[in-house]
């Protein structure tokens, strides 16, 4: 069994790996603006596919995702144990919405959540997949369909795992994580002030 050292260090270069800002060095790659600088000022995909890069927001995409699946899997490969797995897939991910190379203000973690989960269960991440394109398709707001996936990806993953596995505990944290990212966007919604997906800079 690893020592609770090994799952610290873990934990730590999880983080690490998380804080890693996709969106602003695919955005410099290809001589766009910083993504903080329009839009919602978040750095993520869907706020650089307001440049109307299509490419760069794909591979921003990507990249955010592949590091949350990467840290789980690692963790997974090398045996860390439930509970050294869940707070490698808790460390990516604040990593992410917390990242100390962009002095703690990163993005709202929807992509690192979704790689983590497939990393965890693909079968629960397929499901959490299918609410967010529903709800993407149909309303045309990615703030719906990212906090109605992350509502139900708990109620998914205790329906698979039962309510006691630490992974549900994890995948609940995730999720109250993305709703508390996403408020003012809720609240934006209510108001019927909430840019649709595509929209351009200034939407």
């Amino acid at each position: 069994m690893p020592t609770e050292a090994v799952i610290a260090l873990a934990a730590v270069a999880a983080y690490l790996l998380g804080s890693v800002p996709f969106a602003v060095i695919v955005s410099r790659l290809f001589g766009l603006a910083d993504p903080r600088s329009y839009g919602s000022g978040n750095p993520g995909a869907t706020n650089v596919l307001r440049s109307g890069n299509k490419k760069a927001a794909l591979l921003t995409l990507l990249g955010d995702a592949a590091k949350g699946w990467l840290a789980v899997f690692l963790a997974q490969k090398f045996q860390l144990g439930p509970w050294g797995v869940n707070l490698v897939a808790l460390a990516v991910f604040f990593g992410h919405l917390f990242p100390v190379f962009l002095k703690f203000k990163g993005g709202k973690g929807v992509a690192t959540a979704a790689g983590v989960i497939l990393a965890l269960d693909g079968i629960l991440a397929i499901a959490v997949l299918g609410v967010w394109i529903a709800v993407a398709i149909a309303f045309r707001y990615s703030s719906a369909a990212a906090v109605a996936a992350a509502v139900a990806a708990p109620l998914f993953a205790a329906m698979i795992h039962g309510t006691g596995g630490g992974t549900v505990v994890a995948i609940g944290i995730i999720a109250l994580a993305l709703i508390g990212k996403h408020w003012a966007n809720i609240q934006r919604l209510l108001a019927g002030q909430e840019s649709k997906i595509g929209g351009g800079k200034h939407g």
